[in-house]
């Protein structure tokens, strides 16, 4: 939860160093678009938190997860890595609870659509590496799967999905194989000065256990520009309608800040 405040309380600083300078050139909905698609042709770096009160059959215990998300854009291709930092409740330890480095993971895309395109298709591997900084907090397991984005550009709007799966292929014998596969759809409507109404929710499907989450989101989001770098903020509560498993998240509160920075010309 600490890190969904640290998020937040950042809001108000980027409107104020918006406000100390210049008045800033006019945000365009194609920025708007790009500081929403995961497609977009521009270095960023990115902060996440989930935030989940509740789980189901776990009465009184919560679940925290921030994520790092660095991006690298060459021509072709599109490098993503998420470097994970989890807090676990005690009856998914055994013990108290635990906090600490998860697994990190990464794709690439490679870009098969040109950047003028209204549709922006990306396909490749994903790859997870066991970091975990206790045995709690990962799967110990090397892991390799494929990631594919598709993504429709309108005016106003942006609209598409992020499918990932990935297994295990090596790692501590004594841990169970894992077979992960997660979906999102994603839609971002622009309502006006750099606002958007808009919905991120991943749809988590563990192929081994059986277990798995649908959630639904739609939340608010604001890009701003300053000095030709697009910041983009956003609140997200998201609700479960379709679950098997315990401890799976009844309901969970997503922020998000991203920063992408201009590309050199």
């Amino acid at each position: 939860m600490k890190y969904l405040l640290l998020i937040l309380c950042l809001t108000p600083l980027l409107s104020l160093a918006q406000e100390s300078k210049p008045p800033p050139a006019a945000l365009t909905g194609a920025q708007v678009n790009a500081a929403n698609n995961p497609l977009a042709r521009n270095n960023s770096i990115g902060f996440q938190n989930y935030y989940a009160p509740s789980l189901y059959g776990a009465p009184g215990c919560s679940f925290n997860s921030f994520m790092i998300r660095p991006v690298v854009v060459t021509p072709h291709m599109i490098f993503r890595a998420t470097i994970p930092v989890n807090t676990l409740p005690p009856t998914a330890t055994g013990n108290d609870a635990v906090s600490g480095l998860s697994d990190i993971n990464m794709f690439v895309a490679f870009l098969l659509t040109k950047p003028t395109s209204s549709i922006d298709f990306g396909i490749g591997p994903q790859l997870s590496f066991p970091t975990a900084s206790r045995p709690e907090l990962g799967t110990e397991k090397w892991q390799a799967g494929l990631a594919a984005v598709i993504v429709k550009l309108g005016e106003t709007y942006l609209l598409g999905s992020l499918l990932t799966w990935q297994m295990s292929y090596a790692g501590t014998t004594t841990r169970s194989e894992t077979s992960q596969l997660d979906f999102q759809p994603f839609y971002v409507f622009q309502i006006g000065k750099g606002f958007t109404l808009k919905g991120t929710a991943i749809w988590n499907f563990d192929l081994v256990n059986g277990t798995y989450t649908i959630p639904f989101g739609l939340g608010i989001g604001k890009v701003i520009l300053i000095n030709h770098t697009v910041i983009s903020i956003g609140l997200e509560p998201q609700y479960t309608v379709f679950h098997y498993g315990v401890g799976e998240p009844e309901f969970q509160l997503f922020a998000g800040l991203s920063i992408q920075f201009p590309q050199r010309k």
